[in-house]
């Protein structure tokens, strides 16, 4: 926009062009890590289901944050696509290559960046490799891992169920899935954390796991495996070497969001007594945990994103052609139009945003649920003293643009 007169009368509700850049939230710094949902709710009050933010460098954003709105946009890619080739800020160069930006929102050849047949031909490529994936034994992957993680700290009588746990068990799960070894797939926790914690070094980090991918692919071509890489390679929609290294690196930034998801499983189980014991007695079944944690703790808060396919009126608010929108699920899934009184039960209510929706709903999540209900299990189990270690008001968590985690789950229990 190249009017930022802030007196402007004609300006829409909310409009960046409305407000000098000053004036705009960040969704990125000190207060966005601390209390992001503070921040959505102010939002939610002054601009109403859609407000313009600054993402990292001071990139205009709309976030939307009304449940509706963001069906609306993931329902519809004729108006609002997943092409960032659209994207005006980066078509303007304002937008530096070495932005954290650009892992998450640049165009790539995959199914993510991509819309209409383009997309249905490569997701179905990864859905088909997915599905065999899970009929070759999921449960079997996660319940081996997850023993193994177990056992480097049984002895010890105290962990960390973030950092010893979950961060781990879906990547590693995954990594198996994918082709790699149990070593590289260790290695890419780190690469995979920073991408999604974004910074200077997210796309040094996305570099280390297209490398990985791109020695995995030649590696199948000449030894051929029952594995993902495989799949995609051998499968009739042809995808050439780019396709298949960034749909691998797609499933594995996916697994890494499943992290985040069974953290916060694990923490509603831990600081509930009536939990663990509906959970321990078979009472409860782990999959209205689940929905509790989609519900209330989505994986992704604020997923990447959508641009206009053109001018377009949303929530009130004028979105100009090649405008960059960001969904905030988090917030969709509080949004007191469709859930007035957040103490309700959602047990059986399927209808959240945490895996997206519309075409681009994540294809894998069966499989990520799967890999927590497995988790979950066989931690309870082993461990059946297991028991908070810390008050419950101690544990914490840090934001950053797309992601709340929390940051450490500690645990006791009895030798």
């Amino acid at each position: 926009m190249t009017d930022q007169n802030p007196d402007r009368p004609d300006a829409p509700r909310g409009c960046p062009v409305a407000h000098g850049s000053a004036d705009l939230v960040r969704l990125y710094g000190p207060e966005a890590e601390t209390d992001p949902r503070g921040i959505y709710e102010r939002l939610r009050k002054e601009h109403g289901s859609v407000a313009p933010v600054l993402l990292e460098g001071d990139i205009p954003a709309w976030l939307v944050l009304g449940y509706r709105d963001s069906r609306r946009v993931l329902d519809n890619p004729r108006q609002f696509a997943r092409d960032g080739r659209t994207w005006r800020h980066w078509r303007e160069g304002r937008v530096a290559d070495n932005s954290p930006l650009i892992p998450m929102l640049a165009w790539r050849p995959d199914c993510v960046s991509q819309d209409g047949e383009a997309h249905r031909r490569l997701r179905g490529a990864v859905s088909d490799g997915l599905q065999s994936a899970a009929d070759r034994g999921i449960r079997r992957h996660a319940t081996h891992f997850a023993n193994k993680q177990i056992d480097a700290f049984a002895d010890a009588g105290r962990a960390d169920l973030v950092t010893d746990y979950a961060d781990l068990l879906p990547m590693l799960v995954t990594a198996r899935i994918l082709g790699l070894t149990e070593a590289e797939g260790r290695r890419l926790v780190a690469s995979c954390a920073q991408v999604m914690k974004g910074g200077e070094d997210a796309v040094e980090h996305d570099g280390v796991i297209r490398e990985i991918f791109s020695e995995l692919a030649e590696r199948r071509r000449s030894e051929p495996a029952s594995d993902l890489a495989t799949g995609l390679l051998e499968h009739h929609a042809e995808l050439d070497h780019d396709e298949v290294v960034l749909h691998l690196r797609a499933v594995l930034i996916a697994a890494h969001v499943t992290t985040s998801l069974l953290a916060r499983v694990l923490e509603l189980i831990l600081t509930d007594d009536a939990r663990y014991s509906g959970l321990i007695s078979g009472q409860l079944d782990i999959t209205a945990v689940m929905e509790e944690a989609m519900w209330n703790s989505p994986p992704l808060a604020v997923l990447p994103g959508r641009f206009a396919a053109g001018d377009v009126e949303l929530g009130g608010h004028h979105i100009e052609e090649g405008d960059l929108l960001v969904l905030g699920l988090g917030a969709g899934n509080a949004d007191p139009e469709v859930r007035p009184d957040p103490d309700v039960s959602v047990h059986g209510n399927q209808s959240h945003l945490a895996f997206g929706a519309g075409p681009h709903e994540c294809p894998g999540q069966s499989i990520g649920m799967s890999i927590i209900e497995v988790a979950v299990d066989v931690l309870l189990h082993r461990l059946p003293s297991l028991r908070l270690a810390v008050p419950t008001e101690d544990l914490s968590s840090t934001a950053s643009t797309w992601m709340t985690l929390l940051d450490h789950l500690p645990v006791e229990f009895d030798v």
